[in-house]
Formats: structure tokens, sequence, C-alpha cells
């Protein structure tokens, strides 16, 4: 029940080989998912186009949520090219290092709510896009992170912005799921991507993980992959509104 031949999706994220984002599109595609690859710019595009060849993505487009018209080309592009959607992964997420670095209470309102676009609304507005793509239902899939729920040290804005993240997607959950539409976020264990480089200290948080976690191994992207595939298939046909941890049990510590 969790192979995906035939399933349409579209990946956003995938910024290197280190990415959770690949992780999982690696997986999709290994599971029989077609998948349509975006990279964020000209910058990033030597680092994701060969990963997106290596899947066969018939689609490879660049797609910054925050430039105006970027996402709604990609939809349109996967509209003409398919006419439908079967699930997408949103796993974007961004904070100006000034904020993200400092405390929340002296975040800046451009620095916050520019966070909050791209780490969470973007999520809502690809919901919106997709939906009259998947009108045989579809799963729709987002990151996140213990931090949503609790104070992680040197986390700060995003976490906030992670928990808004949740609580869109019990929201999103609540309004799509008469259309067979589910909608589910994943919360990964620390993982050593690009992403999470710009979290200060964020080694000892990845050692800690580690000693502490039940399971005593760190998580890699291919388990956030095999949980990815899961959520995108038919097994996964009665879940949503809900936040699953791969994290080799650290969160039940806390």
């Amino acid at each position: 029940m969790t192979g995906l031949e035939g399933a349409k999706g579209l990946v956003v994220g995938i910024a290197n080989e280190h990415s959770i984002a690949w992780g999982c599109a690696r997986a999709l595609h290994a599971a029989g998912a077609e998948l349509a690859v975006t990279w964020l710019n000209d910058k990033a595009r030597p680092w994701v186009e060969p990963l997106a060849q290596a899947l066969n993505a018939p689609l490879r487009m660049p797609l910054d949520v925050s430039q105006p018209g970027e996402l709604e080309a990609v939809f349109d592009a996967v509209k003409r090219r398919w006419g439908r959607l079967d699930f997408v992964l949103h796993s974007i997420a961004f904070a100006p290092k000034q904020d993200l670095h400092g405390r929340v209470t002296d975040s800046s309102r451009d620095g916050f709510l520019r966070a909050m676009d791209i780490s969470c609304h973007s999520f809502i507005r690809m919901a919106r896009l997709a939906e009259p793509l998947m009108d045989r239902g579809g799963s729709l899939l987002t990151m996140s992170y213990l931090g949503a729920d609790e104070v992680i040290d040197h986390y700060g804005l995003m976490g906030p912005v992670k928990a808004a993240l949740e609580s869109s997607v019990r929201y999103l959950a609540a309004e799509l799921g008469r259309s067979g539409i589910r909608v589910n976020a994943i919360s990964p264990g620390p993982l050593a991507t690009r992403a999470a480089s710009g979290i200060e200290q964020f080694d000892q948080l990845l050692r800690e993980a580690v000693q502490r976690a039940p399971l005593r191994h760190p998580v890699d992207i291919d388990d956030v992959g095999s949980l990815c595939v899961f959520l995108a298939s038919d097994a996964a046909r009665s879940i949503t509104g809900d936040t699953l941890y791969v994290d080799a049990g650290y969160h039940i510590l806390n």
C-alpha cells in the first residue's frame, strides 16, 4: 500500500544532496512516483539540477516563494504537464540571521514577517494552488521541528514560526478533508543540513540528541524519506492534521 506507481508529486526545498527534501524525493521516486522538482535560484541550480536529472524529473523549475508569480508558475506548469497532483512536499524555511540568532523578544517586525511568509504562509499558498489539482484527493506534507512545541536553545524565532506552521496543518486538514486531501507535518530530529548550519551551536544540539534519544542513533534523510513515502501513500489514508516525529524518540524526553 505504500507504492506510489503513477503518482505525481511536487517537491520543494532541495538545496543539495544533504537536504531533507532530497532524501524524501529519492524515496518517493524509488516508490514509483513521478516528480516535479524546484531550485531556489540560479546559484542553487547547479547543485539541484543534477539531482533532478537523477530522478528523471520531467518538471524542473526555479522557485523562490518570496517572488511574486513564481509559485503560481510552478503550479501552472504542473497543470499543463499532468493536469493533476497527488502530493506536495514543502521543505523550506528561512529567517534573517540577525533575527534568528537574537532573542525572540528582540526580533524585528520585518524579519518576523519574512520568516513567517517563507516558512509558513507559503505552505498555505501551496495548499490553495494544489486543491483544484487534487480532485481525487491527495497529500500535503511540510517539515517542522520540536522547537515548535518546546523551547529549544538557539532555535529562536523559528520556534514561533514552526508553531504557526503546525497549527496551519491542523486548520488546512480540517478544511480540505472533505475533498480527500490529507495534510500532515513531519518533525525530524536534528539533521546536518545547510539550513541547520544557520542555527547557533547546532553541533552541540546534534550530539545531545544522539546521546539522549532512546534509540541512541542519529536520524538521517532516508529515515525522513521513508515516513514521507508512507504519508504520501494510501497506507496513510486515514491520517491527517498531525505532526509525526522521526527523531529516534528524542521528543518523548522533554
